[in-house]
């Protein structure tokens, strides 16, 4: 496992380490009392049996053991309802570690990393990775309870003698040697299925997105057929997984008749009575071995998982690097600008303004050189400093499943009511959202799904407003938006920016005055221009 994760679910509370203890004791007892109980049951039955034959029945004492069997009943079932409640509260309180550290790991990916991380990963790691981890933690009393069983079995069987008990615990040896090297399969076939549920969620997820296409050029039929292919490979995964399965599944029935006939042959001259309990206390006790295997085969299943998510946690930073206070004053392609500074970053498409702003907030590697903020490189500063700088509406913003509300609280989580409607009616949406049934807690969809393309625009351009920052950095914030609406929001902007003081650095291919005025525009690519305001001075 690796050093992080296992750091991670090793540093357990009080609460869960007192819990686990509780499963282990209480797993033991499933086990002696399951064995108990089925070789007592097969003794008395038996010793009753021939009691009553040999005419002796009113002689035999069926109080006793029949008073024991409902005892370890009653132990058996009681364990076994602690022993779940008990491994699953610790297993549930480890991975409840495991999740939050997971989710942070993928907002604080690299991005080289992130960028290579599909949907269909991303959400393994979060769902059926983290579930095959929280399964093998909930099967962590297993190997105990699977020697208490064969402890208990064996203690049981020496009533017959000892050839019987060297007998069982060679079957025992043998099914779990078995289990053991059969497993080891269970590790390459469990990935491989991981592989092909990742391919087939990512490549789904990316057919969904991209339906209205599809239909538009008739290819509906050829998304199904790679629907089909990646169900196909899942499927032929499913089968080999299952197959080895299917093999462990069949060595343990087999294993417990084998042992349970071999006591019984070998118990027979003690007399009945305790070749049957020997009989039954070895196929109990090889039963009993069924949390233990289960817990080798998912810890074989799951150690692919653990893999993955330790290597995650690895790729994660650290440690939280601090924002630097820095004075918002740029430099940018040499030419220095400081709020309330307005200036365009133009360019034919291609040309790089939308990575130069992604460098801007760091999600790409910054260019050493290419911009400074306060008098030092970006590239030498932490991303928390670069996105403490400037609010952001990226070219392709995106909206969470929620309501008007929660979107917007994303920039400023203690914004009051006050602020949201300012920063609606700045974006020219405010109107819109007074005419939902809701108001600001209306439910708008995944990604604003009940919203047209333009009013999610202007949804996103509202929340960018929202974050207090010196510098506003906006990607075609007209995109989507009619001529009318488009002046509107502009007008709405440059007022937004007197009244505030911002900086502003805008990427658009629309025209932007005369409703916003710009001191000068960068040219990312080849040249830098820069106006004192008025006209413009070109530096190549």
């Amino acid at each position: 496992m690796n050093g992080t994760l296992k750091d991670l679910l090793a540093d357990r509370p009080r609460t869960e380490r007192q819990a686990v203890r509780r499963a282990v004791l209480c797993a033991a007892l499933v086990a002696v009392a399951s064995v108990a109980l089925l070789a007592l049951s097969g003794w008395f039955l038996t010793a009753a049996s021939l009691a009553a034959g040999a005419g002796t029945a009113l002689a035999f004492n069926y109080m006793l053991p029949s008073a024991a069997i409902r005892l370890f009943a009653i132990v058996r079932t009681g364990a076994r309802y602690g022993e779940r409640l008990a491994s699953h509260d610790a297993a549930l309180s480890a991975i409840a570690r495991v999740r939050p550290a997971l989710f942070a790991a993928l907002a604080a990916t690299p991005v080289a990393r992130a960028l290579s991380l599909s949907t269909g990963e991303a959400s393994t790691r979060l769902v059926q990775d983290a579930s095959a981890i929280e399964t093998a933690l909930v099967l962590r009393s297993g190997t105990v309870g699977g020697a208490v069983a064969i402890l208990s079995g064996g203690a049981l069987i020496a009533l017959a003698g000892p050839l019987p008990v060297v007998a069982v615990a060679l079957v025992a040896a043998l099914l779990y040697a078995a289990i053991w090297t059969v497993s080891r399969e269970l590790e390459a076939s469990g990935s491989a299925l991981l592989r092909e549920a990742e391919r087939l969620k990512a490549q789904t997820a990316a057919l969904v997105e991209g339906a209205a296409e599809l239909r538009c050029y008739a290819l509906e039929d050829w998304a199904v057929a790679r629907i089909v292919d990646g169900g196909t490979a899942l499927a032929a995964a499913q089968r080999r997984d299952s197959d080895v399965r299917a093999w462990i599944e069949v060595a343990s029935p087999v294993a417990i008749g084998g042992g349970a006939a071999l006591a019984l042959v070998l118990a027979a001259p003690q007399g009945a009575a305790i070749a049957a309990l020997a009989a039954l206390a070895a196929a109990m006790a090889l039963d009993g071995l069924a949390p233990a295997i289960r817990q080798v085969t998912q810890a074989r299943a799951a150690h692919a998982a653990y893999a993955r998510l330790g290597a995650l946690l690895e790729d994660a930073p650290r440690t939280t690097v601090p924002t630097v206070a820095l004075k918002p004053d740029l430099i940018l392609r040499g030419t220095p600008i400081a709020p309330p500074a307005r200036i365009a970053l133009r360019g034919v498409s291609g040309s790089g303004k939308t990575s130069l702003v992604e460098r801007l907030v760091g999600l790409r590697t910054p260019i050493a050189g290419e911009v400074a903020l306060g008098g030092v490189d970006i590239a030498l500063l932490p991303a928390t400093t670069l996105r403490a700088s400037f609010a952001w509406l990226p070219q392709d913003a995106a909206l969470l499943a929620g309501t008007v509300r929660d979107m917007l609280l994303l920039a400023q989580a203690d914004a009051p009511d006050a602020a949201l409607w300012e920063a609606l009616e700045d974006a020219a949406f405010a109107e819109r959202v007074r005419a939902m049934p809701q108001g600001l807690d209306s439910w708008i969809g995944d990604n604003g799904a009940s919203l047209s393309g333009g009013e999610r625009r202007r949804l996103a351009l509202a929340r960018a407003y929202l974050k207090p920052a010196p510098w506003l950095l906006l990607d075609e914030p007209t995109e989507g938006l009619d001529s009318v609406t488009a002046r509107i929001v502009l007008e709405r902007l440059d007022d937004r920016l007197r009244r505030r003081g911002q900086g502003l650095l805008i990427v658009s291919h629309a025209p932007l005055t005369p409703a916003l005025a710009l001191d000068g525009e960068i040219m990312p690519a080849s040249r830098t221009a820069v106006s004192d305001h008025r006209g413009v001075l070109f530096v190549g």
